[in-house]
């Protein structure tokens, strides 16, 4: 029987699909491993309770000053992260205005605006009567320290610049935001419409 010159083609067509399907698996593999490592590493990525929480100097909204969560040390601080771009920002900015306005004195709530238009910012504190204080991160680099997961993001802080708590994601309603504070009130002074025991 004559033999083909280059070998026989069925062969060479089966060493083909070995490789690439070899390297289709190989190239799987990679990209779950890495995946899996972000979500090891991610897990590990937040401010730990009882660490102090970043400092860092800011413009104010509206603008003219500066500002940092330092400015607030010897008070419980809410300190919540939010755009103008942010639907559940929106959806919360009344809630946390209320809590504020309702406690205003006992505890202070600060916001952060990061990554975003500081006329875009402005135009939303206006749109939902935001009366307390504001600072702008506008490239995001004061989120990242904070090491936020997304928008809406809040931080409870203790007189000495500590995390207490940490909450992703918006609040629901009134309710929401007083049982998140809860440890600055266990200190003696009741959110406004409870009883201190």
């Amino acid at each position: 029987m004559p033999s083909r010159a280059g070998g026989h083609p069925r062969s060479s067509y089966s060493g083909y699909l070995n490789l690439r399907t070899s390297i289709t698996v190989i190239g799987i593999a990679g990209l779950l491993a890495f995946l899996t490592w972000g979500l090891i590493e991610a897990g590990d990525a937040g401010i730990d309770t009882g660490d102090p929480v970043p400092v860092q100097t800011l413009p104010t909204l509206p603008p003219g000053g500066e500002a940092s969560l330092a400015d607030f040390k010897g008070d419980w601080v809410l300190l919540n992260v939010w755009a103008s771009w942010c639907i559940p920002c929106r959806d919360e900015s009344p809630a946390l205005e209320q809590f504020e306005s309702a406690n205003r004195g006992e505890l202070t709530v600060l916001g952060v605006d990061t990554r975003d238009l500081s006329e875009d910012a402005m135009k939303f504190l206006e749109q939902y009567g935001i009366n307390y204080p504001q600072i702008r991160d506008a490239s995001g680099g004061y989120a990242d320290d904070l090491k936020t997961t997304g928008v809406p993001e809040s931080f409870l802080i203790d007189p000495d610049g500590n995390l207490t708590a940490h909450y992703p994601g918006p609040f629901a309603d009134v309710a929401a935001i007083e049982r998140f504070a809860a440890p600055a009130f266990d200190q003696g002074v009741a959110p406004t419409g409870q009883s201190q025991e």
